[in-house]
């Protein structure tokens, strides 16, 4: 693996985003990646998207959203996605995106993100668990909230 970095969602790099592949059984825990770009057009100023790359090749895709003003406390600084690329993932390609977000996350003086998903076997919760997320609560569709403190 080469050095990773992140770079902003472009239209170089959203072909390659889009093309991502998912492991078997992964594609039900995940809406398209086009929903996750559509916010970006919704609201520019709150939507942080960022694309992962290995050399020039894109890896990775993560979206998150910082909007204080948001209605619900869940929603003021939340993940709404990480992809990465079938062949890639095992290789720390999103323990290196969630931090990325975690930096960010602290030069916008947040204490803490959330990430809301399903639970079940093959979903997400073992990957964000290992990067430090902690289940904090459940929606009313019974999804898990989970959040990562940010500290100095």
């Amino acid at each position: 693996m080469s050095e990773l970095r992140m770079v902003e969602l472009s239209a170089t790099t959203i072909v390659a985003v889009n093309k991502l592949s998912l492991k078997p059984g992964q594609e039900q825990f995940l809406a398209p990646v086009s929903y996750g770009i559509a916010a970006t057009v919704v609201n520019p100023q709150t939507s942080w998207q960022r694309v992962v790359l290995d050399g020039d090749q894109v890896v990775g895709f993560v979206s998150a959203s910082f909007d204080p003003e948001a209605l619900e406390e869940n929603f003021r600084s939340v993940l709404w996605r990480i992809n990465v690329d079938a062949e890639d993932q095992g290789r720390g390609v999103g323990r290196f995106a969630v931090q990325a977000l975690i930096d960010e996350a602290r030069a916008r003086g947040v204490d803490h993100v959330n990430v809301i998903y399903e639970a079940g076997d093959g979903g997400p919760e073992a990957f964000f668990r290992r990067v430090g997320f902690e289940p904090v609560g459940e929606t009313e569709y019974s999804e898990v909230i989970a959040e990562i403190r940010v500290t100095d």
